[in-house]
């Protein structure tokens, strides 16, 4: 997988200084960066990223970061990734109270304890521990009852790992997780049960435009028309009438200076 790679590819213990940040994103003022992309550059360190006061996306993934304390003073901050890094405590991102996204798959979070700390985040709608697209993952998804401890540690989460639970599009995506899950118990005890054969919803014919209907809809076509010929004919006539009367109204003016 293209994250595995990228992993892989973290040979140095970089850490964030001023210099590297006003390089990558070409500003001269470190409180004028908005947003900062840091994906696999093998850093290990945070510095001075904290000094970013008015960053609002960050990603810091594929890195082989340990301690976010760095990250407390970034109050405005709203979508942070730090997916594939080494990190076992989450408590400093608790301080960044305008938080929505959290993207923490792929670190060694292994308890639920270690994420208590979020639920002070307010505005928080979307976290993922894990993600099968990278192969992410974390130690506290292995716990059987993980899903049901997160959505009563986070009852106004509205996507958790990447699945929408609340909000518009959750009755979908809870309807195909039903759908999957009936299916695998057809197929799981060898061969499937013998479906019969489905039935049309409506009756033959039912999508066909009827005569009647067809008939209606041209004798409405045809008068209106109709009816934007004839406005089209009192146009060209009052255009013509407007015409005349200005060219009259013209040479009586020009008879009475005449006259004078």
């Amino acid at each position: 997988m293209e994250c595995k790679k990228d992993r892989e590819q973290d040979v140095e213990n970089i850490k964030i200084t001023a210099a590297l940040l006003k390089s990558t994103t070409g500003e001269f003022d470190l409180e004028s960066i908005l947003f900062l992309k840091l994906r696999g550059l093998g850093i290990c360190d945070l510095g001075c990223i904290g000094s970013c006061l008015n960053l609002e996306r960050l990603d810091l993934s594929i890195n082989s970061i340990t301690c976010l304390t760095s990250l407390a003073s970034l109050k405005l901050l709203t979508v942070l990734n730090v997916s594939g890094n080494r990190i076992t405590n989450l408590e400093p991102i608790s301080f960044c109270e305008n938080l929505q996204t959290l993207n923490a798959a792929g670190n060694l979070i292994s308890s639920f304890e270690s994420l208590h700390c979020l639920t002070s985040l307010k505005k928080l709608e979307s976290i993922r521990f894990k993600d099968s697209m990278c192969n992410f993952s974390n130690p506290v998804c292995k716990i059987t009852s993980y899903r049901c401890t997160i959505l009563e540690m986070f009852p106004n989460i509205k996507v958790i790992d990447g699945e929408r639970v609340a909000g518009r599009g959750s009755d979908l995506y809870q309807l195909c997780k039903d759908l999957d899950e009936s299916l695998k118990g057809i197929y799981k005890n060898g061969p499937g049960v013998e479906v019969p054969a489905c039935k049309p919803w409506v009756e033959e014919g039912f999508w066909e435009i009827k005569r009647s209907n067809n008939a209606i809809i041209e004798e409405a076509y045809k008068q209106f028309n109709d009816v934007l010929h004839e406005c089209r004919l009192l146009n060209n006539r009052a255009s013509h009438l407007i015409t005349q009367t200005e060219r009259t109204l013209s040479n009586k003016n020009q008879t009475k200076l005449y006259v004078v």
